[in-house]
């Protein structure tokens, strides 16, 4: 397929933006925010005239407070711009993730307390990339205790978390040589 002669025209503009923080309580906190934008006149629904081109859609942003267990100890949701009035009334519904923690099965228990009529579907979206920003951003100071014999569990949760971290290929024999696992037929 020969690209050079197609062009394009951009429609629509979505924005997310993913920060992590250490805070001076000694908590963690990780922000999203979610952005659209048309770039052209819309109209959005039950709304009397068009919108202009650059005008938010959506701008949501959400806040977690975490510890370093990554347990959710504060949720909240500021919706400066949103397709309807009553929207912003869904974000009261953050308050069901207080007490969770941020780890295997994150997703699948947002979706279940937060899904259809419960909350806002870009508020639920914007969650899951949090969650792996949480975890880029506490990654550097999980690493020191790695490989620290006190601390199993977090040598536990790196195995099979991924691709690169799978128990029998080389990051984990060389950087956990003690949670390697032999490749099936053959021993490393």
């Amino acid at each position: 397929m020969n690209t050079d002669t197609v062009t394009r025209e951009e429609l629509h503009h979505r924005d997310v933006d993913l920060r992590f923080y250490r805070r001076s309580d000694g908590l963690f906190e990780v922000e999203g925010r979610l952005v659209d934008t048309k770039t052209h006149p819309f109209r959005r629904l039950l709304a009397e005239e068009d919108a202009p081109p650059g005008h938010h859609l959506h701008d949501i942003t959400v806040r977690l407070v975490l510890d370093a267990e990554l347990r959710v100890h504060a949720a909240d949701a500021r919706m400066s711009a949103t397709p309807f009035s009553i929207c912003p009334g869904a974000a009261t519904a953050l308050q069901a993730l207080v007490g969770l923690s941020i780890g295997a099965g994150w997703n699948k228990r947002v979706r279940e307390l937060l899904r259809g009529v419960a909350s806002c579907t870009h508020i639920v979206e914007l969650l899951g990339p949090m969650a792996t920003t949480v975890l880029q951003g506490i990654a550097p100071l999980r690493l020191a205790s790695t490989d620290d014999p006190e601390d199993d569990a977090q040598r536990r949760f790196r195995v099979d978390s991924c691709y690169a971290f799978a128990a029998e290929r080389e990051v984990v024999v060389r950087l956990l040589p003690r949670r390697q696992r032999e490749k099936l037929g053959t021993s490393i």
